[in-house]
């Protein structure tokens, strides 16, 4: 099993986005995951079996106030629809997950009026924990059908930034 966990994110105004900014979240939120994959495969496609789980998020699905988070975040939704369906003819499943606001560090650097802002939408009100996101990316990696492949699982109790 495959788990591209990896992210960052940068607080920086559309207009004001640092060309050093952009290329980490690239780097790191988009192509490395894009790598790992393409390097596992064909030990993958040989065995005829695997998974990979990629973390997306929420900000994915809306105009996120993170220009380049959320373009790499529906990119990563689109890298598994993507291997999902090159692996699947071969018994790999590629899944996604699409966290809400969870606490984290990335999640504490936020702003207050972000954090606030998104909290109104949460149903429970609070933060997801990243053991509930765990949860999710366990079950896809080990015990979800094996009919689910190419899908996002959103884990975001109601939440999406606005």
């Amino acid at each position: 099993m495959l788990v591209n966990n990896a992210g960052v994110l940068f607080c920086d105004p559309y207009d004001a986005i640092p060309e050093d900014h952009k290329r980490e979240i690239l780097a790191v939120n988009l192509e490395a995951p894009a790598a790992l994959i393409t390097a596992l495969a064909p030990q993958m496609r040989t065995r005829k079996s695997g998974r990979v789980v990629n973390v997306a998020s929420v900000a994915a699905f809306t105009g996120h106030p993170d220009l380049w988070y959320g373009i790499t975040k529906a990119g990563i939704i689109n890298l598994t629809k993507a291997w999902a369906r090159e692996l699947g003819p071969h018994g790999v499943l590629v899944n996604a997950v699409a966290p809400g606001p969870t606490q984290t560090a990335m999640y504490d650097q936020l702003p207050q009026s972000r954090k606030d802002a998104v909290m109104r939408s949460v149903y429970s009100g609070r933060a997801c924990t990243p053991e509930e996101v765990a949860q999710t990316i366990v079950w896809l990696g080990t015990s979800s059908p094996d009919y689910l492949s190419g899908t996002t699982v959103d884990v975001n109790n109601g939440s999406y930034p606005r």
